[in-house]
């Protein structure tokens, strides 16, 4: 089992708006990543995981190697079951974790957005993600940043070419409003983590002829 015991608590609670336990996963649920950035809501990743689970996935925990200081790591383990990578596996290493069937990456930043859409594979989170497009695996973003990175013409162009090869990129005010710069975590009660499980299902059920 890779989900949470009988009787414990997520590592972050359950947030609202989530789906009730019994709830029916999607047809044919599997293996999702979910990728997490160096961004303040990546504290409550454990809620997405939580949520992910109820759906029915097998989920495994991703983090930037910066991103390893915003999350409670051996918390996620104990979640899900599996070991949280951050860093490339040595020469030889068996891998760990089992292949992915889609991607979420949530919190996204600014700069793994812009290196992902640029093709670049530094770590090992910017490498699963470039090659999750080249698989066709079904992928969402969900970005977290502030007013003024998000206005730097990059990131917008980059958004829309990661959409334009198929990524969703959960992005907007009707998404997630953005805060000023220096405003830290505010706002972190509300981070959408229901909508990318909601954006993964409307990609998987098309594929599927649900």
């Amino acid at each position: 089992m890779t989900g949470i015991p009988p009787g414990e608590t997520p590592a972050s609670g359950t947030p609202a708006g989530g789906s009730p336990a019994g709830d029916m996963p999607p047809a044919g649920a599997g293996v999702l990543y979910v990728i997490a950035c160096a961004a303040p809501p990546a504290a409550a990743v454990g809620q997405l995981v939580s949520l992910a689970q109820r759906r029915g996935w097998d989920v495994c925990v991703l983090t930037t190697p910066s991103a390893r200081r915003f999350t409670d790591t051996g918390a996620l383990e104990r979640q899900t079951g599996h070991p949280v990578r951050s860093e490339y596996k040595d020469p030889g290493e068996p891998d760990v974790l089992p292949d992915p069937d889609a991607v979420i990456v949530a919190p996204a930043t600014v700069n793994t957005i812009n290196k992902w859409a640029a093709g670049i594979c530094d770590t090992l989170a910017l490498g699963i993600l470039v090659e999750a497009i080249g698989k066709r695996l079904p992928i969402v973003a969900l970005p977290s940043t502030n007013q003024a990175h998000a206005a730097h013409p990059a990131f917008t162009e980059n958004i829309g070419k990661l959409r334009s090869w198929g990524v969703s990129v959960l992005f907007g005010a009707d998404v997630h409003p953005l805060a000023g710069p220096g405003a830290g975590d505010s706002g972190l009660g509300a981070f959408p983590w229901p909508a990318t499980l909601d954006a993964l299902q409307e990609r998987i059920q098309p594929a599927r002829g649900d």
